[in-house]
């Protein structure tokens, strides 16, 4: 269980709840498919997968959750041709043309039609709590999703004080600095891609895939006024990633140093192995997310408190 993409949240008041008290919880929104006249559901599942019961799943302070959401598929140019054909049917029957309200409610009458009918598609979105650290971090590419996700915790248990980390300084600005005098801390190392935006709503946009950095042309990107937005980065040997303005993790890989630890541990099913990669993935993630905002000048706590008090 690697995450490969981080929307990281705050906790701003400490996370008391048990496990069991969790699990009760998540149970009152199980997950279940769709009903035959509903669109999409979602609830929670176990995150050890099918044969699994418990919703949650803990090692040491991190616990781990999974959330499921299960969407009908029905393509809106079926809808559309059936649609048209009912309208192009009744105004040739009746030598009439049907009226806005007729077509509304012959798309209506079409589309509960389908519904039972359609294929579905399901999605698991995994995060943990980290009790003793203060985060909740989900593994989604989408910010929609993982938003999606908080929103599905806050309704299980009646209140969720998570907010997007805020730091003291802008991360863009810190990163153009690291690119502009071709300096970055000890422990990163900038890699061969990065995205430039120029100020303002309407501003331009570069975007750098396997390109050399330090090259002049970037330079004089960066001397027009324009920004780094998102970068790809190492982390101390132990993981690789880009990451952007908003403190969003995209295509997180572990490496060899970390990865070596997972496969020194002796395991002897699917469970054993899922605890050993969630030990040794939110350890190694404990130790980067602090190091992660002081790259950035600490954490602006006011802006936790001033979130509190709206």
């Amino acid at each position: 269980m690697w995450f490969k993409n981080l929307v990281l949240f705050r906790l701003t008041e400490p996370f008391e709840l048990s496990q069991d008290e969790l699990e009760s919880r998540l149970n009152t929104l199980h997950f279940h498919g769709c009903g035959e006249l509903e669109l999409s559901s979602c609830g929670w599942t176990s995150p050890l997968g099918r044969g699994h019961t418990s919703l949650t799943h803990s090692i040491s302070n991190c616990t781990m959750l999974c959330a499921m959401k299960e969407e009908k598929i029905l393509p809106s140019a079926v809808v559309n041709e059936i649609v048209s054909a009912r309208i192009e049917e009744t105004e040739s029957r009746q030598n009439r043309p049907v009226r806005k309200k007729e077509r509304e409610a012959v798309r209506e009458a079409v589309f509960h039609e389908l519904l039972p009918r359609a294929f579905s598609h399901s999605r698991r979105t995994y995060a943990y709590i980290d009790a003793k650290r203060s985060w909740l971090v989900i593994d989604s590419a989408s910010a929609k999703a993982a938003e999606e996700f908080c929103s599905l915790l806050r309704k299980a248990l009646g209140t969720l004080p998570a907010v997007y980390p805020v730091t003291a300084q802008r991360p863009s600005v810190i990163m153009t600095q690291w690119l502009r005098e071709n300096a970055s801390p000890a422990d990163i190392t900038v890699e061969d891609e990065c995205e430039l935006r120029s100020a303002g709503e309407d501003g331009s946009t570069i975007r750098c895939k396997r390109q050399d950095l330090s090259v002049p042309e970037i330079q004089h990107h960066l001397e027009a006024g324009k920004e780094v937005i998102r970068m790809a980065l190492t982390w101390s040997d132990q993981m690789t990633f880009v990451l952007d303005e908003a403190l969003s993790l995209k295509r997180l890989r572990f490496l060899d140093l970390v990865q070596d630890q997972a496969a020194d541990m002796e395991t002897g099913n699917r469970a054993e192995q899922f605890d050993a990669d969630f030990s040794i993935m939110s350890l190694a993630l404990g130790d980067f997310l602090p190091r992660l905002l002081e790259l950035f000048g600490g954490e602006n706590y006011q802006s936790y408190q001033n979130a509190t008090n709206r």
